[in-house]
């Protein structure tokens, strides 16, 4: 249907679709696209009203970036293609806000002013609902909304085909193009116009960026001939890495040489460091700048081992990536979770209070127990959960403070306070710090910072100094490697490993649930299949099966594991599999890459 004009009925189908779907009825799978109706629920878990549209904007976005240079001379060409035309072209960025809008039809500008389709409104689906744009960018593809398939009520008059626009050289999402026209004049071509003025701005990106990226290519390849050291190159979308830098830094010492190389490039310093890496390992780091046409193009990045010595700058100590953790019961030496450990445990060790923020299951009462234990080890600790205790919270903070023998404490989920909750705890602890002024106990809280109903807790929190955010686990995915030995060794007493296949697959999940997720996904696999031996990929669950682009519907979520389990037990044929499903081949490869699952 992407392809294809829908048809009156089809319109008709969309709207009963629509409308029991927003008042809780079933929804026939005939009567509404996949995707759809996947962007449909998600507009609904926003919490977004139906009958109107309420948008972010920005006064004075900023239009002097690559994307709108670029696609200048496109946009203009196909608007005089489309003279008298009721067509609008629209150019967004990766965010879905409007750049630009190219209207010639004078009602349609005026309707698409007032359901704010103009720049500096941005449309994205979070905050639009399902639409071109922002469904399109959701979902990484081409989307074709017609008419009814609109979350919101007021857009049901138009039609709009959206396709993301994508780096030439890094593949990465950089924006969007739209073409939007009133639903009764929705034609087969305009979904294609969209992919070819998309393929065309790609085009336009190329030609003006390649000329930067061919001094910085030309740069690195004679610094990797001419050097035996490791030799990295980098702009603002392009980074490049000779063999002998791959093989020699992890993911955290890459990280960190490029901290300390882009602080370099800023100052336009060309003077050599010498850095200690996460690792633990000592570098030498030199940067020479690159430019082309009066313009920066990045830089060059040498690297070589080095032992401290004199005469050779060292970073300031603010800029030093942490060293290795020392604190006990931590597992994981990634940059970010070092940099959090660090930050914890200097605050503990200062006295200083400190609220630890992230998302669900990222370890922050973890964090502050072993911050407690290096400092304190014989102190006791404590932790006052909000979400458990409910109406119970307010006498259980006053006392645990109560107890003047109390070293260290935890307020774990302070998002689910209420008003009358934030006042008690504030109340609280003004009491502990009259009657304790010498000696109050270390406290931190803990603030899931992805709750939507977050209360108004200034006044608390500025009885905390400091906030630490714990990175969430794809941030530090690399993490995944001696996690997942660790939590087996707790869940199985050393019987069970997992296999190479089973840790990248590990590796490349998204993990929404962070580290709490991990844990109980392989406590799972303990109690539900496997207890001794080695874990291979069929022993996961079927979400751990698949490499999640984007976020997947209840519905597509369901068929992406019916999918894995066919694939499973047909022995990874895929034709064999498609037929159990009663579906074509080509569709279930189709539906393979879509949902970036891995045949056994």
């Amino acid at each position: 249907m992407d392809e294809l004009a829908p048809s009156m009925e089809d319109n008709r189908r969309a709207a009963a679709a629509r409308l029991n779907f927003l008042t809780l009825d079933p929804v026939k799978p005939q009567d509404v696209r996949p995707p759809i109706l996947a962007s449909w629920v998600r507009s609904r878990r926003w919490k977004l009203p139906a009958d109107r549209i309420t948008l972010p904007y920005v006064a004075d976005p900023d239009l002097d970036i690559p994307l709108t240079r670029s696609a200048a001379p496109v946009l203009q060409q196909l608007h005089q293609n489309l003279d008298g035309q009721p067509i609008s072209v629209i150019l967004t960025d990766r965010t879905g806000m409007v750049l630009e809008r190219l209207t010639a039809d004078t009602n349609l500008a005026r309707y698409l002013d007032k359901v704010f389709l103009a720049p500096g409104f941005s449309y994205a689906e979070e905050f639009a609902g399902t639409n071109g744009i922002g469904t399109a960018l959701e979902g990484g593809g081409p989307m074709h909304v017609f008419g009814h398939e609109h979350y919101a009520e007021d857009l049901e008059d138009l039609a709009c085909a959206g396709v993301p626009i994508r780096h030439p050289v890094n593949g990465k999402t950089i924006g969007a193009i739209d073409l939007t026209c009133w639903r009764k004049d929705a034609g087969s071509l305009l979904m294609a116009l969209a992919k070819t003025t998309a393929e065309n701005i790609r085009g336009a990106l190329l030609k003006d960026s390649s000329a930067r990226e061919l001094s910085l290519l030309q740069a690195y390849l004679q610094s990797s001939r001419r050097l035996g050291d490791m030799v990295i190159a980098v702009d603002d979308d392009l980074l490049l890495m000779n063999a002998k830098a791959g093989q020699s830094l992890d993911a955290s010492d890459q990280r960190a040489v490029l901290g300390y190389a882009a602080e370099m490039l800023a100052r336009g310093s060309t003077e050599a460091i010498v850095a200690e890496l996460p690792t633990g390992s000592w570098v030498r780091i030199m940067c020479r700048p690159v430019t082309s046409g009066g313009r920066g193009g990045g830089g060059i990045i040498q690297v070589s081992p080095h032992s401290p010595g004199i005469g050779i700058r060292t970073p300031a100590a603010g800029h030093r990536p942490p060293p290795r953790p020392v604190l006990p019961g931590l597992v994981g030496r990634s940059a970010p979770w070092l940099g959090s450990s660090r930050e914890v445990d200097n605050a503990c060790r200062a006295g200083q209070w400190v609220v630890l923020t992230g998302e669900r299951g990222t370890g922050k009462v973890t964090l502050a127990r072993a911050a407690h234990h290096q400092n304190n080890p014989a102190g006791s600790f404590h932790v006052v959960d909000v979400a458990r205790l409910g109406d119970g919270f307010a006498a259980e903070l006053e006392s645990e403070l109560a107890d003047d023998s109390l070293q260290a404490l935890v307020i774990r989920h302070v998002e689910r306070l209420d008003a009358s909750g934030v006042d008690a705890t504030i109340a609280a602890l003004y009491d502990v710090l009259e009657r304790r002024p010498a000696d109050p106990p270390w406290v931190a809280l803990t603030l899931t910072s992805d709750d939507a109903d977050t209360p108004d807790l200034g006044e608390l929190l500025s009885l905390f100094p400091l906030t630490v955010e714990v990175p969430p686990l794809r941030h530090h995915i690399e993490d995944v490697r001696e996690l997942v030995p660790y939590f087996l060794n707790q869940l199985s007493h050393g019987e069970l490993t997992c296999g190479p296949d089973a840790m990248q697959q590990l590796m490349r999940f998204a993990w929404p649930g962070n580290t709490a997720e991990l844990c109980q996904m392989l406590k799972q696999v303990v109690v539900r299949r496997r207890r001794t031996g080695v874990i291979t990929p069929a022993d996961l669950p079927a979400r751990a099966q698949a490499i999640s682009r984007r976020s997947l519907s209840q519905l597509e979520a369901l068929e992406r594991d019916a999918i894995i389990r066919s694939l499973i037990a047909n022995d990874g044929h895929k034709g064999h599999a498609a037929k159990s499903l009663g579906m074509s081949r080509a569709t279930i490869y189709r539906k393979i890459h879509d949902y970036g699952i891995q045949p056994p």
